[in-house]
């Protein structure tokens, strides 16, 4: 690290996916910088019994990237980054998910961008990657895709996630909890959602891109039900009970329900979109109830 140049720490928060981060870690290594900038990685796990220590510790060895090594025992993402925070040392802190990999230019493209358009933040793109054996309906469905942006495009809160994104630091100061606990669920859209509101501002760079692994267990049609439901409920959960809301639900969960047929018929990748739909909605109604069917903090990842 020079003192002349300002430093991003970039900031992996891992749960019982020692693979993946190997991968990752690869690949962080790998950054280009431009001359802008240094760097160095903070990897907190979330599990007590230090599944990924050795991965942390076998890189750190070997690499040229300085490694911080941190575990947050109790379970919980919210908590697990606020521990990746409080071991950041940058005056930038970039976050990535452990089953995500980066270009070479990610890093390169977020700072740039941050600098260019003098924000406290910059988000990219998160795009699946599947491999040769994945079922053509789960690409056709679409169950992975995420929105895309020009570069520039000022974001509204409910566009911004932490799976990508450069911020400053000066974001979390004087915060114990940047990210709540109580939020199980959309803990990054609760953060922006905060600072949004103290006027801070976040855009898009679309040529910071990143690709998220669709592993075998993410094609089960279980998998993505449960998925669906989950979101359906956290929804609401974090956000409230808004009466257009549950309206929207009221009407759409039977209407998908009666398209199922017809969409059965134009493949699974159209049928399984609307179970989708459904169940989201039907998470909605649940959470309206005070029910939960879906007690995986990780179902989501």
């Amino acid at each position: 690290m020079t003192g002349n140049q300002p430093h991003i720490s970039v900031c992996v928060c891992t749960y019982k996916r020692p693979e993946y981060l190997q991968r990752l870690l690869a690949d962080l290594a790998d950054q280009e910088t431009g001359g802008l900038f240094t760097y160095s990685i903070v990897v907190a796990e979330n599990d007590a019994l230090r599944s990924a220590e050795s991965v942390a510790g076998g890189f750190a060895s070997s690499s040229g990237v300085p490694v911080t090594y941190c575990v947050e025992p109790r379970q919980g993402i919210a908590l697990a980054r606020n521990q990746a925070v409080r071991n950041a040392s940058g005056e930038f802190v970039a976050f990535i998910d452990d089953d995500e990999f980066p270009v070479k230019g990610w890093l390169l493209n977020l700072f740039k961008t941050l600098q260019e358009r003098k924000v406290d933040g910059v988000l990219g793109p998160v795009k699946p990657h599947f491999d040769a054996q994945t079922p053509r309906w789960v690409i056709e469905g679409g169950f992975y895709d995420r929105p895309m942006h020009p570069t520039g495009l000022v974001l509204d809160w409910q566009q911004c996630r932490t799976g990508n994104v450069l911020l400053k630091s000066d974001l979390f100061a004087g915060q114990e909890q940047p990210f709540r606990p109580e939020c199980l669920q959309g803990e990054d859209l609760d953060f922006f959602r905060r600072m949004t509101a103290k006027g801070h501002t976040f855009v898009w760079c679309n040529e910071a891109v990143a690709y998220e692994v669709v592993p075998p267990s993410r094609w089960k049609r279980s998998f993505l039900v449960r998925r669906a439901l989950f979101r359906g409920v956290f929804s609401l959960r974090n956000h409230g009970l808004p009466p257009v809301r549950i309206l929207q639900s009221v009407i759409a969960a039977p209407a998908y329900a009666l398209a199922l047929p017809v969409a059965f018929v134009l493949g699974q990748g159209r049928f399984m979109r609307y179970v989708f739909k459904l169940s989201y909605h039907v998470g909605r109604l649940l959470a309206v109830v005070g029910v939960n069917p879906i007690n995986e903090p990780y179902v989501t990842s």
